[in-house]
Formats: C-alpha cells, structure tokens, sequence
C-alpha cells in the first residue's frame, strides 16, 4: 500500500490511552510517509506539564513544517504546549476534545484529579495556527456543544462528525479515512 505524501511533517499527539494498537492514529501513523509520534509516558501519566514536554520535545525534532493530529486529551495537550510554545505549524486536526466540565464515566479520571495535575484551566485563546477540530453528537466525554465552544475560543473550524461516539476503536472506529482528508487540506 502507498503511503500518504505530505509536504509538512505530522506529529500525532494520542490521548491519556495513548498508543492503541486498533486506533485510528495508530492505524494513520503506519500509513503516513513524513510522520512521529509522541511517545508513551513511563511516569507522571496525568502530569500535563509533562505530556506538553513531551510534544515540544518531538516538535523540535523536526526539521520544517508540522500537522498535529490530536485525539481526545492529546487535543487538551496540544492547547496547553500552543499557550507555551511557538513552532512552524502549518495546522491541527484536533478530534474529539473532552470537557473537562463534563462528568466522566467511571475509569476517567475525575476533575479534580486532572485540576490537581495541570490540566485545568484549559488555554481558551485562539491558536497560533489553522485548526480544524472535529467533535460528535454522542460522544460520553463532551456534548457538541461543548466542543463548539473549544472550537470558537482556540478559532478553530468545527466539523460535526455526527454519531460517532469518542471516535475510537470503543466507538467502532479503527482506520478513519477523513482523518487523511483533513491532512492533506491542512497540507495545502
């Protein structure tokens, strides 16, 4: 199978689960010609100011141009290293944001615990680069509408993927084939 081609180089920022073997990252980072990864933490799993380390880290790694591609709190960490840092960042694919606000089912951390490690307050100011986040009308982990707010605040643009829960293997999404279409125009 070929590889996708993109001029910039994609860096994928997973969630707290981070590296799932069904995923979709995971399944798009295999398929992808110019692509890192930011890698799994060993410690400090909930610690935000690491995990914002940890991106810059593999950002400045990279020589010209980066799409980030951020799934659930690898979205909230992309939001904290952007308040932090600057880099050439050509643009994000930000899907499926949480709310921190939300009540979480049981095995998520709890607000409190995430307050307590860094990742509360979330940066709500625009970001210094073209985003595209892409929320779910049924997802456990943020409504719609919270996600629009996320969107309007960082002056992303809001993609409504309709039903299709937090966009994960759990929700029925292994490969996702828009995940490829929103590289390549951010790639543009």
């Amino acid at each position: 199978m070929d590889k996708l081609q993109t001029n910039a180089t994609v860096l994928i920022v997973p969630g707290l689960r981070e590296h799932v073997a069904e995923h979709w990252q995971t399944l798009l980072e295999a398929r992808l010609s110019k692509v890192r990864s930011v890698p799994p933490l060993e410690t400090d799993k909930l610690d935000c100011a690491a995990r914002v380390r940890a991106i810059q880290h593999e950002v400045s790694q990279i020589d010209g141009p980066v799409i980030l591609v951020a799934h659930s709190a690898g979205v909230l960490m992309v939001a904290h290293w952007a308040a932090k840092h600057s880099a050439p960042i050509k643009g994000a694919l930000l899907a499926a944001p949480p709310d921190l606000d939300a009540t979480w089912p049981q095995g998520y951390p709890t607000p409190e615990t995430l307050r307590a490690n860094g990742w509360d307050p979330l940066p709500t100011g625009a970001l210094p680069f073209r985003s595209v986040v892409a929320g779910s009308t049924n997802d456990h982990l943020a409504s719609l509408e919270a996600v629009a707010r996320m969107a309007r605040g960082w002056g992303s643009e809001l993609v409504n993927l309709g039903q299709v829960g937090h966009l994960n293997p759990a929700s029925g999404f292994g490969h996702w084939p828009g995940a490829e279409a929103f590289i390549q125009e951010l790639d543009r």
